[in-house]
């Protein structure tokens, strides 16, 4: 199955966009466009094409870089925002300090951000892009359903126990292997296998983000000793821990059994009764 050639079109000229508005001002909604668009393009180059070029790699090289402060900026904004979605009725005072204390983090991570997108880093990314742009050949590429079932078998291993270490590894391949199925001609199977991967995505993502939040509040309030609202958001964090795990065994379970379907030989239909006669006559 080749790319579909509008939707690597788009990649390209979307990413170019959510570049300037980054540098324009670093937003929640632009960090976060921004940070896919450029994970998009690296599976695009990177997994899907034959070879990079120097001006690709030098392209996504300076995507990276400023991906990486990017996240850091999107890592905080999540953070704000499932502390807001907390309802801890003690502690209201330590939960206050939490949210300023991300802020101040937030505006500290967006200047260096800023510093990263300057004017003449973002005219060579926009010249790269163009020029990426007119190399970029659809019909060449590698069939993006098959990158992404590869990217998953890597982790296939189902006697092996979901720890939190491998439930990392889902997340960020889940990921990855949507992106590169997203670029597949529309069908049916298609929009199966992304709606399936979406939802390993979401259950690991929101079980990453709690993890993360949980973290920065223990550095800056204490463990669950010293504070109610850490041991809440520990509690919470495990209980969405579960939820990722039993949402990958039941993924997990489903492709165990169609391989089995898919591995078992087919029994030849027996003849009826008509057509014995028939022959013996």
């Amino acid at each position: 199955m080749s790319i579909d050639p509008k939707r690597s079109r788009a990649v390209f000229q979307k990413l170019e966009r959510d570049l300037i508005k980054l540098s324009s001002k670093p937003q929640a909604e632009s960090v976060h466009r921004f940070r896919t668009g450029t994970r998009r393009l690296q599976i695009l180059l990177g997994e899907l094409s034959p070879k990079l070029d120097r001006n690709e790699k030098k392209l996504l090289k300076l995507l990276g870089r400023i991906r990486k402060r990017a996240g850091k900026v999107r890592d905080l904004d999540v953070q704000s925002a499932a502390l807001r979605s907390l309802k801890v009725p003690r502690e209201p005072r330590r939960k206050t300090q939490l949210v300023n204390h991300l802020i101040e983090l937030r505006g500290q991570q967006e200047n260096k951000l800023r510093k990263a997108v300057d004017g003449t880093t973002v005219r060579e990314i926009r010249k790269r892009l163009k020029r990426a742009t007119k190399r970029f050949n659809p019909e060449a590429s590698r069939d993006p359903l098959a990158v992404a079932r590869a990217m998953l078998e890597r982790l296939n291993r189902a006697a092996e126990p979901l720890t939190e270490a491998l439930l990392h590894q889902y997340r960020i391949l889940s990921k990855r292997a949507r992106y590169a199925a997203e670029f597949a001609s529309p069908s049916p199977k298609t929009e199966q296998f992304i709606a399936e991967l979406k939802r390993i995505q979401d259950a690991s993502g929101d079980w990453h983000d709690w993890l993360t939040l949980t973290q920065t509040a223990n550095q800056h309030l204490g463990d669950v000793r010293e504070s109610p609202l850490v041991a809440e958001l520990h509690n919470v964090t495990g209980a969405k821990f579960r939820h990722a795990v039993a949402v990958l065994s039941q993924m997990r379970g489903q492709r165990e059994t169609e391989s089995h379907h898919a591995a078992r030989p087919s029994v030849p239909a027996p003849m009826d009764a008509g057509r014995k006669t028939a022959s013996a006559a």
